[in-house]
């Protein structure tokens, strides 16, 4: 933890269930405030509140709507006149992701999300914090609100009193290059307030390093960055779990025997929590044994195994994917609590797919973490977070950023 002279404050905005903030609690930082909309994702927030010791959670965490008039004076209520030395977050993606635009027939057009990042404005104005991260999907590059580009609207409502970037390829970050074992490729605003002569959001960015290659880079590229973490690394010491059932237990033994486990675990004997299996039904899981034996992607099993073939037509060569031990995982996306058929555990032996603490040990939540609410809101506060070792990156830049200003 940092010394208390160098406790820095945030607030955290569209905070889900707080992947973005507990990498900046992880380098010491002190949260002012949260908000969510969200109930369950409210309680883990607070959960995880009383785990850093907060005193008061229930304030601190603010369960409204961000774009309610009386939003500044609640987020007031709680920062108690305190300074505010960034602020965090990302409105909901839906809006502006490409699956989001492709089921919804009008692109998305009408969504009132669409312009959420207003009240992230309002509220950064307010405060006027010397730096800010915005994340989102890169979807938000490309997506057209009624015709017009989303993204340089953005750009201009951040930079009315910061100095930001536009450029795409210094923005877009893939969290496999931080240590976390998933590809996820995502647009990180981050600003320097005006009046900061001496800092520019290139210094923000130049201090985010990459330790990992990904499969994708190119052998140049990668100089002595460490492999990728894969699949096998990630969740490759969790116990076996039977379709349907509940394999959580007060004394697992953590063995804690890789880079990438010693920084989300301990060794030693702790419980663990939510290694929780949906039922599946026989014809499911002998798809997923045929492709796992074969190590076929879902079209190559409908071509040659068609009796296998799924009863819905409209089905895409993509609705089921085996995630391999050798790889990182793909992209943990919010809509895997509705099947997880995109995340077919590699083990033949267990034909199913992922419980809710492999997909939190996907996005790099630390094995102590608590979610609150059913099965199906854990998995959908965990698709819908910024993995924690990639938030961890961007607090140590920001960290040691704000560290030089008082040089």
């Amino acid at each position: 933890m940092a010394k208390k002279a160098e406790k820095y404050t945030f607030i955290d905005l569209f905070a889900g269930c707080g992947g973005l903030s507990e990498g900046f609690y992880r380098m010491g930082f002190e949260a002012l405030a949260h908000v969510e909309i969200n109930h369950f994702a409210c309680e883990t927030l607070r959960t995880r509140m009383r785990y850093y010791g907060y005193k008061n959670p229930m304030d601190d965490v603010i369960e409204h709507d961000i774009t309610s008039e009386d939003i500044i004076t609640r987020l007031d209520g709680a920062v108690k006149g305190r300074p505010v030395d960034i602020i965090i977050g990302g409105p909901p993606c839906q809006a502006y992701s490409t699956a989001g635009r492709v089921r919804d027939g009008k692109g998305m057009a009408s969504d009132p999300r669409n312009f959420l990042f207003e009240s992230y404005v309002k509220i950064l104005n307010y405060f006027n914090p010397k730096f800010f991260v915005f994340e989102n999907v890169t979807g938000i590059l490309t997506a057209r609100v009624n015709g017009h580009p989303i993204f340089p609207q953005i750009i201009k409502a951040l930079g009315e009193n910061y100095k930001v970037i536009d450029d795409p390829k210094i923005l877009i970050h893939n969290s496999a290059n931080y240590g976390v074992p998933q590809l996820r490729k995502r647009v990180i605003i981050m600003g320097v307030r005006r009046d900061m002569v001496d800092k520019d959001p290139i210094d923000l960015y130049s201090a985010v390093k990459k330790t990992h290659y990904d499969p994708e880079m190119p052998e140049e590229n990668r100089g002595k960055l460490l492999r990728y973490v894969d699949v096998k690394d990630a969740i490759g010491d969790l116990p076996s779990v039977e379709p349907g059932q509940d394999a959580s237990t007060n004394e697992f033994y953590y063995p804690c025997n890789n880079a990438f486990l010693k920084r989300i675990g301990t060794q030693g004997i702790h419980p663990l929590m939510d290694h929780i299996c949906r039922k599946h039904n026989d014809l499911d899981r002998e798809r997923f044994r045929v492709m796992i034996s074969n190590h076929w992607s879902f079209g190559e099993m409908r071509r040659k195994r068609p009796d296998l073939e799924h009863e819905h037509a409209r089905v895409f060569d993509n609705s089921y994917v085996v995630q391999w031990w050798d790889l990182p995982s793909k992209t943990i996306l919010a809509h895997i609590y509705k099947d997880g058929f995109q995340f077919i555990h590699p083990d033949l032996a267990q034909a199913r797919t992922f419980t809710v603490r492999e997909a939190a040990r996907i996005q790099s939540f630390p094995d102590d973490f608590v979610f609150e609410g059913s099965r199906g809101e854990k998995y959908k506060q965990i698709g819908n977070a910024v993995p924690v070792l990639f938030a961890e990156a961007l607090a140590k830049s920001i960290r040691s950023n704000l560290k030089d200003l008082v040089r």
